[in-house]
């Protein structure tokens, strides 16, 4: 199950204690930010990666509609709001979803379902030896002949390349269904390592590109038949 990270940004307190509320009822969704005025939110979204957006329109100082205007790449946003008639406007900006306060959970649920369903064309898939992975917020291609390793972190995957370290927003495990096996495996609940990389090996370690990646018990074998059968071809 994938977990998406989100944030609220609202200005009312009772407006955050309805979608907390609802939001806790979701397995799916991680609340990592509540904000209380755009400048908040400004300043967290501009170090740290969320997959959704809860924004009220009519704040103080900044607006929501101003805010969305701020951000090179906003999030997926659903507009919480008392007020229909800046719906329209609010479409301009690639808003995913408009929520009228008070805010009532099977509204909200179907508002929920279609951002999950978003994602369905996002899968990552392999072609021509490009994979699509999506980083900070957008799809990215990257050639699968540069990749050397790809690490679980948390919610994301860090694959490390030959000309840099990208944080995608995907599991391990839709990695490693997105890249042939013939040229990658897992080593280690947390690794998936590209098999022509690897430069040495022990009975618990790979070393790719001077890094030691550690091989997993229940991998171990698997990876010292691969590596022998390859050794004498």
């Amino acid at each position: 199950m994938t977990v998406r990270k989100c944030i609220i940004v609202d200005d009312e307190p009772v407006a955050h204690y309805v979608l907390v509320n609802y939001i806790s009822q979701n397995p799916q969704l991680e609340l990592v930010k509540q904000c209380y005025n755009s400048i908040e939110a400004l300043n967290y979204l501009r170090s740290n990666v969320v997959d959704l957006m809860f924004l009220d329109i009519d704040m103080p100082e900044i607006t929501g509609l101003e805010l969305l205007r701020t951000l090179n790449e906003p999030p997926k946003t659903i507009l919480t709001t008392a007020y229909s008639e800046f719906a329209l406007e609010s479409y301009e900006f690639g808003v995913f979803d408009y929520l009228l306060k008070p805010i009532y959970f099977p509204r909200f649920l179907k508002s929920i379902e279609r951002f999950f369903s978003s994602y369905t064309d996002e899968k990552p898939k392999i072609n021509n030896q490009i994979i699509a992975v999506k980083i900070d917020g957008f799809m990215l291609d990257l050639n699968v002949n540069d990749i050397l390793f790809a690490q679980s972190y948390g919610n994301y995957v860090k694959i490390f390349t030959l000309k840099k370290i990208y944080l995608a927003s995907m599991t391990t495990n839709e990695l490693e269904n997105s890249l042939s096996s013939e040229y990658f495996m897992r080593v280690h609940k947390s690794y998936i390592v590209a098999i022509d990389k690897i430069k040495d090996w022990e009975r618990n370690t790979v070393i790719i590109n001077n890094e030691k990646i550690p091989v997993g018990i229940t991998y171990r074998r698997a990876l010292t038949e691969r590596l022998k059968f390859n050794n004498n071809q």
